[in-house]
């Protein structure tokens, strides 16, 4: 140890020491009595003793993970039970994506819960947003704001915590910067949210510290709900079978699916994932919201692609939002989808791009 710490108007600072300092084990020192710790140690060193207990503590919650031996995972400053509340904040709602101020102001008159902050369509890599578009954003908008990173790519997503977003979407949306690892999401204190299309895949993004999950679909923007559909399902259909297993037979099930055994029980006794579970991808229309509602998700996430054709956005994002609102309300959403039809034109899937039912291995 080669620290020494001193008191500057009431604040401890650490100062290096020219010599190595011999200090009694820190058993001896948790044992002594409280008369004689001062005996035990110079009163300049009592606060290494109080850290040295909160470290034992926070190692016999599962909760420091040391890298390099620089850097410290607290729980108490990036507790995951705190993260979790905060996107549970956004269930029942929402969340639109958005590229300009224009948009972003539409998007929060019209009633979203969230915005995710993207670049514009652009040719080559895609990448987390401009920090600058984030900022201006986040000045003129009242509701919490979200931007991407690339999967794996963790500076990215210390970036963007310090630029200041509410959440990050580690999101296979963008390009993949590392193939084989995800981030370690509980070195931030800011909530994640990351994609799956299947139960192990999003039990394991939770193990590594995701506070929401996204049951993604269609990647490409054509409004195409298919493949969202096919996920959500998958996920939904395994936490059926999950909910009728015996107790003996989680233990098999958690091996097959590759996912923590822990939180393969926590997901049976809660009969849902532990977490917040949204949809995205080709929804469009607010049928498409009430869709997935009505499946078991906690909300959606809704594209730019609505901003990109028709006359009138506000009327589309508030009618998804309308409809994730009173997704069981028949008359709600016939109000909100009347008048729809030209304002989706641009959004129909080319017969190019279908593929004829039943070839799909159905």
């Amino acid at each position: 140890m080669f620290i020494e710490t001193s008191r500057t108007n009431k604040t401890l600072t650490a100062t290096p020491l020219l010599f190595p300092l011999r200090l009694p084990p820190l058993q001896a020192i948790y044992q002594t009595p409280k008369l004689k710790v001062r005996n035990t140690l110079p009163r300049w060193l009592l606060p290494l003793k109080h850290f040295h207990k909160h470290l034992a503590a926070m190692a016999e919650d599962g909760a420091v993970t040391l890298y390099k031996a620089t850097s410290i995972t607290d729980a108490k400053k990036n507790s995951f039970s705190i993260k979790a509340g905060l996107a549970q904040m956004l269930r029942g709602g929402a969340i639109v994506e958005v590229s300009t101020l224009s948009q972003a102001k539409i998007a929060e008159e019209a009633g979203a819960c969230c915005l995710v902050i993207t670049e514009p369509n652009r040719q080559g890599i895609s990448r987390m947003p401009d920090p600058s578009i984030i900022k201006q954003i986040k000045r003129c908008v009242l509701i919490p704001v979200m931007a991407r990173s690339r999967v794996g790519h963790f500076v990215e997503a210390q970036i963007l915590e310090r630029v200041g977003v509410d959440y990050i979407d580690e999101s296979e949306v963008l390009a993949i910067a590392d193939e084989d690892n995800f981030i370690n999401k509980h070195n931030f204190g800011c909530p994640f949210v990351c994609g799956c299309k299947n139960l192990g895949d999003a039990l394991r993004r939770v193990r590594e510290g995701a506070a929401m999950i996204r049951t993604q679909g269609d990647l490409l923007g054509t409004g195409n709900i298919a493949e969202t559909v096919k996920n959500v399902r998958s996920v939904m259909g395994e936490i059926r079978i999950l909910n009728n297993m015996d107790e003996d037979e989680v233990f098999a099930f958690s091996k097959e699916i590759a996912a923590p055994y822990d939180l393969v029980a926590q997901t049976k006794q809660m009969g849902r994932l532990p977490v917040v579970h949204f949809a995205a991808g080709g929804i469009v229309t607010p049928a498409d919201a009430a869709l997935m509602m009505q499946l078991g998700c906690d909300g959606v996430f809704v594209g730019s692609e609505v901003f990109d054709n028709g006359s009138d956005p506000y009327k589309r994002v508030r009618g998804i939002v309308e409809a994730v609102r009173h997704y069981n309300d028949p008359h709600v959403l016939v109000e909100n989808s009347c008048g729809l039809e030209e304002e989706m034109a641009g959004l129909n899937v080319s017969e190019e791009m279908m593929e004829p039912f039943g070839e799909g291995g159905a």
